[in-house]
């Protein structure tokens, strides 16, 4: 049933239609524009604009606004309109040009384009392409990675684990647990120089090694508080052990929901024997090639930025007495992690992005 005021039937000639889908599907065209072909698209189909805002993930009042502009401009009410002030000196179509160059095409001599090789490739100034690419939001010299977890179960995990971070059972912890493993004490060849006033600190490009160490640590996702104890190995024994301490430091009345990785040593027969012994745990695997679903992960970013990476240990004693200073004084503030994504919201976000990526031929 039609919903809200009447609107004006949209219909898109076949000329039209074969720019839009051509905006639309082409993979490194700008979103902008993107997302406006797809609503004019949905638009031609019939769809109310509450139903093709669930969809594309925007607002009803931008589906009107990118509608109505279709029905008095047709394609160019698509494109930004000018802007106030001086005469643009670079048309539409070098614009155009420069996205495309940039978008599909690369260097003979690199991987990616700088501002001057697309200057003297596109034949604008230095500056212009700057400008373009601020514009769209182009940042060629950046890149980043991801990992498409190939789990059977994904979906059922993320639900699992999401459910558990949203609505977590009565009368039961829920506790988010990982090792951080291969932990180096190092320290400088040379004394650090100190911070001055002009002046950052500075120390010695290399280092020395003194061992390893192995963090356990079960993060409580309601309270913030992090358990955690060190080892030098991490194998199932001392993966037992730390299960214990969380057994002994835990109301004895509470269920324990453990959310953790496919990490071997995590399912081995010692284990689940010991679990047989313990009916409180409950194990909850996240997705293999997934391991931002868990929290005690973020715990560990925060860990190594404020404690490891530009500490200096002359011993692995040195680096475990840290470690442990650290559990105390971020447990007398904890802070825990707000966890807002439902299970769907992830899910449509992750088939949003493997449409946007199939068949880029990358």
């Amino acid at each position: 049933m039609a919903r809200g005021r009447p609107k004006a039937r949209l219909t898109v000639a076949p000329g039209e239609r074969e720019r839009l889908e051509a905006w639309a599907r082409r993979p490194k065209t700008a979103q902008a524009l993107a997302v406006r072909s797809r609503i004019v698209l949905r638009c031609a189909e019939g769809l109310d604009n509450t139903d093709i805002a669930d969809e594309l993930g925007i607002t009803r009042q931008m589906v009107g606004k990118w509608r109505q502009r279709f029905l008095d401009h047709r394609l160019d009410g698509l494109l930004d309109e000018p802007r106030p002030g001086a005469p643009r000196r670079v048309g539409d179509r070098d614009v155009e040009r420069v996205l495309q160059k940039t978008l599909e095409e690369m260097p003979r001599d690199a991987t990616h384009w700088s501002v001057r090789s697309m200057s003297k490739a596109s034949g604008i100034s230095a500056t212009t392409v700057h400008r373009i690419w601020h514009t769209f939001s182009l940042q060629p010299h950046r890149s980043k990675t991801f990992k498409l977890s190939k789990d059977p179960l994904f979906i059922e995990k993320v639900r699992d684990i999401v459910g558990l971070y949203l609505a977590p059972p009565d009368k039961a912890l829920v506790l988010c647990v990982d090792e951080k493993s291969q932990i180096q004490a190092l320290d400088r060849t040379q004394p650090l120089l100190p911070m001055e006033i002009g002046q950052p600190e500075r120390r010695t490009h290399d280092y020395v090694r003194h061992g390893t160490t192995t963090l356990f640590a079960a993060l409580d996702i309601a309270s913030g508080k992090v358990l955690g104890e060190c080892h030098q190995r991490h194998r199932a024994r001392e993966f037992r052990s730390f299960l214990d301490t969380i057994d002994a430091n835990s109301p004895p009345e509470l269920g324990l929901h453990l959310i953790l990785d496919n990490y071997g040593t995590h399912k081995t027969a010692e284990i689940r024997r010991w679990l047989l012994r313990h009916p409180r745990f409950h194990l909850h695997f996240t997705p293999t090639g997934a391991s931002w679903i868990n929290q005690v992960e973020r715990w560990f970013a925060v860990l190594t930025e404020k404690q490891l990476r530009r500490a200096t240990h002359r011993s692995t004693r040195e680096l475990e007495k840290a470690l442990r200073h650290y559990l105390v004084v971020s447990n007398e503030d904890p802070k825990p992690f707000v966890w807002t994504k439902t299970a769907d919201q992830i899910l449509q976000s992750l088939a949003r992005f493997c449409a946007q990526t199939s068949g880029t031929g990358r």
